[in-house]
Order: C-alpha cells, then sequence, then structure tokens
C-alpha cells in the first residue's frame, strides 16, 4: 500500500456512493480506528439474500493494529453487521448508552456466543484509542443518543458527524449541541466527513414535533382501527404515537420484536419513562375497534415483518377491516420502492385507508436539509469536505453545498478511496478491497459468489433440464428429455422445448467421435444449444443442467 504509517487517512469501506451499509476507516502512525459497522438491504435482484455485508478484508488483514470500532448511533446501516462481522476484527466496541444497550439485544438474540468488549462513552468526555483522541459530541437524528466524532491527532482535527439535524422541539432527547461544535470549530477542524441524504433538500427538515401533531390529527380522522408503521428504532416516534394515541382516546399496543426490544433499550437508559401502560398483542380484540392504535414493523415491505402479515390478513392476532385505517410514518429507503407498494396495495385492495407522509404531515426526516448543512458548515469552517452516506448524487449536491460555503477542498470518494488529509491538501492516493457479503446458514459468502450469481440468473433467465440417452459410442438412443421453469409459458413453452430437443441432436450428431465419449464435451454443447434457443426465443439465458446417462448394448435388449 502506498501510505506511510504517520500518514492521516480516511478509507470508506460502505456507504459512500451508496445509502447504507456504512463502515469507516482513520490511520494514523500506524494505529486504525473504524466508525460504525452497518447493514445493507436487499431488493428484487439479490433473491435468497436477508442482509447485504461489507467485505472487511482490508482491514482484517490489519486487524491487529485496529485499535477499536466507535458507533455514532444504534441504526441497523452503522451497527447492524457486527453480529456477522465482528470475529473478523475482534476490537472492542464503543458507543453510547442507548446505542450499546440496543446492541446487547440484537447480540442476545443472534450470536449469545460472541464475548464483544463494549464501552459505553459520554457525550463531551474525550479518550484516547490507539493514535487518536476521539470525543462524542451529542447530536438529534431519529434515534437516541446520536453523536459526532471528534477525531483528534498530531496531524489535525476530523469531525466525523454521523447521521444528525437541528430539532428546535425535539419530543424526545435534546438538540444538537451548537455551543460544542462551536468550540470544535474554534478550535480548528482539518475535515468535516458528513452526512449527504438530504442534501439535495431544500430548507430545514421538520421537527419531530411536527410529526407528533400530524399523527395525532390523522388518527383523529379515524373511525375504526389504526395501524402505524415506524422504524422500531425511533424512539422518538414511538413516545410521539403514544401521546397523539392518548390525545384521542385511544390505547395502543406494540406488534413487532425488533420493536419491544428498542422500547426495552430506551427504558433502560431513562427514555420512555412516561410511556403508557400498553396493551398486549393477544388482548387488542378485547378493544371496541375505535379504541386502539397498534404501532408494527415493517415500514419497507419486509415479508415476514408484521406490517406485510397484517396487510395479507395472515398475523395470527392482528387483523383489519374496510374502513380502518394505516398509517406509515416512515420515510422509504431508496431500493425499497417495489416492496412497500406491494404490501400498501394489499391494504388498498381491502379497502382500508392509507396515510403516507405524501397525504398528511405523519413522519420528518432525521437528516438534515440544506439550511440545516450550510449552518453545520458555519460553525465548523473546516478545511476540507468529504461527502458519505449517500449515493453519486447525494454526494456531489453535498460537495457543491461545501464549496458554496467557502470550504477549501471538496474529495468526492466512492467506497475504498483511501485519501490522504495530512501533508498539504488532501488526495486519494489509493484505493483498497471493498465489496459486498451476505450470510447465508451462518456462513459469511461475496454477493458475487457462483451461487449467488446463479440464483440471480435464474431470476431472471429461468432454468433448464436436459437429460439425454447415449450409447457406448456417444450416439442418442432417445430423444432427449427437456423441461424449463420460468423460460416460457403454454405454446411458447412447447414451441422452445421442440426447438431446444431438435437443436440438442444437432449439437450432439456434429461432435466428432472421441468427443461424444466424453461427458464434458456432450455437457457443454448441449448447455450452449438449450441456451441458443432460449435467446433466439426469448432474449434469455437460461441456467442449463445437463443430465448424461450411458447404456450399454445389452442393456437396450434386457
Amino acid at each position: 500500500m502506498s501510505y506511510s504509517k504517520d500518514d492521516l487517512l480516511f478509507v470508506p469501506l460502505g456507504g459512500s456512493g451508496e445509502i447504507g451499509m456504512n463502515v469507516n476507516l482513520y490511520h494514523f502512525c500506524d494505529s486504525w480506528i473504524m466508525v460504525d459497522l452497518g447493514i445493507s438491504f436487499p431488493d428484487e435482484s439479490t433473491p435468497g439474500v436477508d442482509v447485504i455485508l461489507p467485505d472487511l478484508k482490508f482491514i482484517a488483514d490489519r486487524r491487529e493494529r485496529l485499535a477499536g470500532l466507535v458507533l455514532t448511533h444504534g441504526h441497523e446501516d452503522h451497527l447492524g453487521a457486527i453480529p456477522y462481522l465482528w470475529s473478523q476484527i475482534g476490537c472492542p466496541v464503543y458507543g453510547s448508552a442507548f446505542t450499546l444497550a440496543l446492541l446487547r439485544r440484537k447480540l442476545a438474540e443472534s450470536r449469545g456466543d460472541l464475548n464483544i468488549p463494549l464501552h459505553e462513552i459520554g457525550m463531551n468526555a474525550p479518550f484516547k484509542l490507539g493514535a487518536f483522541e476521539i470525543e462524542m459530541v451529542a447530536l438529534n437524528h431519529s434515534i437516541p443518543d446520536p453523536a459526532a466524532l471528534v477525531i483528534r491527532t498530531d496531524a489535525g482535527t476530523i469531525l466525523h458527524t454521523g447521521d444528525w439535524k437541528f430539532d428546535e422541539t425535539p419530543v424526545l432527547g435534546s438538540n444538537t449541541d451548537r455551543e460544542r461544535l462551536t468550540a470544535v470549530g474554534d478550535e480548528g477542524v482539518l475535515a468535516l466527513v458528513g452526512d449527504s441524504t438530504n442534501a439535495m433538500v431544500e430548507g430545514r427538515t421538520g421537527s419531530e414535533n411536527d410529526a407528533k401533531e400530524g399523527l395525532t390529527a390523522a388518527i383523529a380522522k379515524a373511525t375504526g382501527r389504526v395501524a402505524i408503521t415506524c422504524f422500531a428504532s425511533n424512539v422518538a416516534r414511538i413516545d410521539s404515537i403514544c401521546q397523539a394515541a392518548k390525545a384521542n382516546g385511544r390505547s395502543v399496543s406494540i406488534v413487532g420484536r425488533a420493536l419491544d426490544r428498542a422500547i426495552s433499550a430506551a427504558r433502560e437508559v431513562g427514555y420512555l419513562a412516561d410511556l403508557p401502560d400498553l396493551v398486549p398483542e393477544g388482548d387488542v380484540d378485547l378493544l371496541p375497534r375505535n379504541a386502539i392504535v397498534i404501532v408494527c414493523t415493517g415500514t419497507q415491505g419486509e415479508l415476514r415483518a408484521a406490517m406485510a402479515r397484517i396487510a395479507a390478513a395472515s398475523h395470527e392476532s392482528i387483523s383489519l377491516e374496510a374502513g380502518d385505517t394505516v398509517i406509515y410514518s416512515s420515510r422509504q429507503i431508496p431500493g425499497n420502492e417495489s416492496a412497500i407498494a406491494r404490501v400498501q396495495d394489499m391494504l388498498v385492495r381491502r379497502k382500508i385507508n392509507l396515510v403516507t407522509d405524501q397525504d398528511a404531515p405523519v413522519h420528518v426526516s432525521g437528516h438534515p436539509s440544506r439550511d440545516e448543512m450550510i449552518e453545520m458548515y458555519g460553525l465548523i469552517r473546516p478545511k476540507i469536505a468529504i461527502p458519505v452516506h449517500g449515493t453519486a448524487r447525494h454526494l456531489l449536491a453535498h460537495a457543491e453545498l461545501a464549496k458554496n460555503c467557502q470550504v477549501g477542498q471538496t474529495i468526492l470518494s466512492n467506497n475504498g478511496a483511501m485519501i490522504k488529509l495530512s501533508g498539504g491538501r488532501a488526495q486519494i492516493i489509493d484505493n483498497v478491497h471493498t465489496g459486498a457479503l451476505t450470510s447465508e446458514k451462518g456462513n459469511i459468502i461475496e454477493l458475487q459468489a457462483d451461487m449467488m450469481r446463479a440464483r440471480r440468473r435464474m431470476l431472471w433467465n429461468g432454468f433448464v433440464t436436459v437429460s439425454i440417452v447415449l450409447n457406448q459410442s456417444g450416439r442418442l438412443c432417445t430423444v432427449p428429455s427437456i423441461g424449463q421453469s420460468g423460460v416460457g409459458d403454454g405454446d411458447l413453452a412447447s414451441d422452445y422445448i421442440a426447438a431446444a430437443s431438435i437443436a440438442v441432436e444437432d449439437a450432439i450428431e456434429a461432435l466428432g467421435k472421441t468427443a461424444r465419449l466424453n461427458d464434458a464435451s456432450i455437457e457443454e454443447v448441449v448447455s450452449q444449444a438449450v441456451r441458443r434457443v432460449a435467446r433466439s426465443l426469448f432474449g434469455l439465458r437460461p441456467i442449463a443442467q445437463v443430465h448424461i446417462m450411458r447404456i450399454r448394448a445389452e442393456d437396450l435388449r434386457t
């Protein structure tokens, strides 16, 4: 690698050029730290995949120099990969009280065998970690206890914002600590590594209090049962829903394990102390339909989540009827639009009233819009801006905003870029290995592994099986048997099988005597033949599986 042990480096392994899967590295004096270790979620292009994980090979190869993992907050895209990948890095983990309370519950459910050293860190309490001094500064976001990281070195100070916004009227917690951020800016900041999620959104992000008022009004209009889906970790939103329900004389029931986990973690660290008594899931039917609000998981159309099962009328204890109301108090994560639409369509077909943030102010973002980002740059006044946490369009918009804020240099980077911050102007000096992984029955495999590629190919191109019976000289003894799935239907399927059968016979006939004796040669030409016909008729390239049986002359006589 083209860096020296004294270089101050920033290396994103995930979350730059994409939404989700945030994992970032900092290096100084031959010491590394990691900031966040998150997951991303699959879409229709990744069949059979439940979770997408970052590839940590670069830092796993240097794990003896990795001083620790510091978490900015408890969202899945910032800590969700820890149960899967921590064993590759084996370092202590640092975070705020709620973040670690949430992580402990995740680990207990999924990986009780991991003995991870967890260290709770308070706000404005600098601590040493390797060659770095790190201070957490309180932020406001759609989860309790988020923190920006002030990362101090002899080569300069970096502010890693994490996810944040300004909220003058938060329902839970406090606003972003402007006073401390101003003091950090006064110290002098070399680089700001910042959230780009809403870099294309003008103005300021709404307050959580706005969402509470919008939910109160939406519930007031409802006549039957109300079900509200929100992100389980958005504890402030859960509080807002409970207050909105109380204002309308309704009780609240919580449905979904992730919600139970978040509420338990929040109560452990002192949040949600005034939450009203909740109605057990099994007792919902005991209350009048206009006296209950059901809070459930499944904002992103997840098939196994409560909202999808309620919409499909397959939930074991919660049911909705025509005239009831479902409120989506959440945003759509890019890539999940189709899954969300499927669930919402099921609700609409059943004549259940659907309310989203397009219909009423029932959701506010947890990320800063452009005016807030401008204010942040006014407080911090960095020499360098490095946009992260966003697609290419988000990063570009953030970079242009930073330039307009008189930041001397902006750097656009994708995952794997090694950015040298020390020694004058920042520059990309190398690119390191990155990638995407998934967990398959407890094993971590590459998303581009042969098995995963075959699944995707079958999803989009179908599957063909060919069984052929040959004599000892490699001549066909009978017509090839061909089956297909996902290639054609009805008469088109029959046409395909007939054409593919002729193509297989021709391909075998064209082989020389020696090649006919080699199963590998026959398998190759047969596979090519059936794929060629599929491409000609349908424009598809199916997976082909060939079964070869060779029989002797005496077998034919018996």
